[in-house]
């Protein structure tokens, strides 16, 4: 059931990725073209593509994460013994979930201190930009916990894009 709602996330996650960019790309390219082209621009698209470019960065974040495609070395970790490799695991995931509980409640209490302050032109609460690293803190930290159970159970964790470890010993 947990891999079948973290599925149903990750690919919501995607579409919304998608259409942050797809509004992105229309907002910079209408302002330019009425910029160049009419002399006129709209003060709108700059505030908002910025704050979906943000958005994007942690979501983008956040789904690498639940997909451990998040670039890493494990040169030094692939040689060791699956033993070791797991106490390795372990210890990583318990580092990377103390760094996104920082940035969860760091961002958290940057959330509740702008959301009294406004954007100068749409008028939202600053709050709002904030709150996509307490969105991602919490994506993150859910899939990280998620995959600590599963190392603590002796379960091996299939990689993400591009990495070679999967959790075999490797020969000397």
């Amino acid at each position: 059931m947990l891999e079948r709602w973290s599925l149903w996330v990750r690919r919501v996650l995607q579409l919304a990725m998608a259409l942050m960019l797809l509004a992105m790309v229309a907002m910079v390219f209408a302002n330019v073209v009425l910029r160049y082209g009419f002399n006129r621009g709209l003060t709108v698209a700059e505030e908002l593509s910025r704050w979906l470019f943000v958005w994007l960065v942690f979501v983008g974040a956040a789904l690498a994460v639940g997909q451990r495609a998040h670039m890493g070395v494990d040169l030094l970790v692939a040689r060791l013994p699956l033993s070791m490799q797991r106490a390795v695991g372990v210890l990583g995931h318990l580092l990377m979930l103390a760094m996104t509980g920082l940035l969860l409640v760091g961002a958290w209490q940057q959330t509740l201190i702008n959301w009294g302050t406004t954007a100068p032109v749409t008028g939202w609460s600053q709050g709002w930009l904030y709150a996509s690293g307490v969105v991602f803190g919490l994506l993150a930290g859910g899939w990280l916990l998620a995959d600590l159970v599963r190392l603590l159970r002796g379960q091996t964790l299939a990689h993400g894009h591009g990495s070679a470890t999967q959790g075999e010993e490797s020969s000397p």
